[in-house]
């Protein structure tokens, strides 16, 4: 498995919160209308204080599924990373709702510029040789759809992603429009595709209460993300942590990851609004208010060992490859 510090066994990982964020932004906007919450020294050691808190919690990984439109910077991640104990890794993948920049509509098999996809070749670099020249390779492919469905652009990203995964064995992740299910056809494409769904984490599915859409899901071999605690402005943590319980209670405790969607600066939601409307919208929340719910609520010991640590082992490792190659 590959980290930020290079590569770790599996058993290694420990407690793992598989779907977080160090910092999201936007380049272009970053440069040309630079947000006032935003210092890049302050939120660094932001980052380092509550990465060294989740390390006392007993926190030993955190996936950061930062890719390209979310303001990817690895090296500034690096800075952090080197100033932790935990274990941090780097994903890839684009985040598109819709559509690509306009560089992806010129370039590419049958287009004007021509030439093999940029975004198949992103991808497959940033596994096997690391991300913009920093040697850090990812360990985690992300893939995006919303309310539009899988529009064009998305279908190619998501085909690149399949065919990524396919050469290097990095499980797919995805983020999801859980009241439109379209989990279901995320999970329906990378089967069409080759992907095993035992590969997929479908992501998001904490945001509803539809304990038959999430059986189908799990039922078909994939793993589903309750990965939105304190996302309360979006549903209600009670309410997730009832979903939960119901589906341990089931037997489905090896098809479920747990995790916060979380981010030390977005200037998507900043730190100003989320303290106003979502409290509770940090990596420590499931340490310190899910997990003794979820403990109250009949979870046991061995349910939490499964969802916090056996599940992203799994995951987390690289699984067989379509060409020859070495796995992590």
């Amino acid at each position: 498995m590959q980290t930020f510090r290079g590569q770790v066994s599996a058993g290694d990982l420990g407690t793992t919160l598989i779907h977080e964020h160090v910092f999201v932004g936007h380049p272009e906007l970053d440069l040309n209308l630079p947000h006032p919450e935003w210092h890049e020294d302050r939120a660094i050691e932001t980052a380092v204080e509550g990465l060294e808190r989740l390390w006392d919690l007993g926190v030993r990984t955190v996936v950061d599924l930062t890719v390209l439109g979310l303001g990817r910077d690895v090296a500034r991640v690096r800075r952090v990373a080197e100033r932790v104990r935990m274990h941090l890794v780097a994903s890839t993948g684009y985040y598109t709702a819709d559509v690509l920049p306009a560089y992806f509509q010129t370039h590419g098999p049958g287009l004007l510029v021509g030439g093999p996809d940029p975004l198949l070749e992103l991808f497959v670099r940033d596994i096997e040789e690391g991300i913009a020249g920093t040697g850090i390779r990812a360990g985690m492919l992300k893939v995006v759809t919303d309310r539009q469905g899988i529009t064009p652009d998305v279908r190619r990203v998501m085909t690149a992603a399949a065919q990524a995964h396919l050469r290097t064995g990095v499980p797919i992740t995805t983020h999801t429009h859980a009241p439109s299910q379209n989990g279901r056809d995320q999970l329906a494409f990378f089967r069409e595709h080759g992907v095993a769904p035992e590969r997929l984490v479908i992501g998001h599915c904490g945001d509803t209460e539809d304990l038959d859409h999430l059986r189908e899901l799990m039922d078909a071999g994939a793993t589903i993300g309750m990965d939105r605690f304190g996302m309360e402005h979006v549903l209600p943590d009670d309410a997730r942590v009832a979903t939960v319980l119901a589906l341990l209670r089931e037997g489905y405790a090896d098809r479920m990851v747990l995790s916060h969607d979380a981010a030390f600066f977005s200037r998507v939601t900043p730190p100003s609004w989320r303290a106003r409307h979502a409290p509770h919208w940090h990596m420590e929340n499931i340490s310190r208010r899910i997990v003794p719910r979820l403990v109250s609520g009949g979870a046991t010991e061995d349910d939490l060992h499964q969802l916090l640590v056996l599940n992203p082992a799994r995951l987390l490792t690289r699984g067989p490859v379509a060409h020859d190659g070495e796995d992590d």
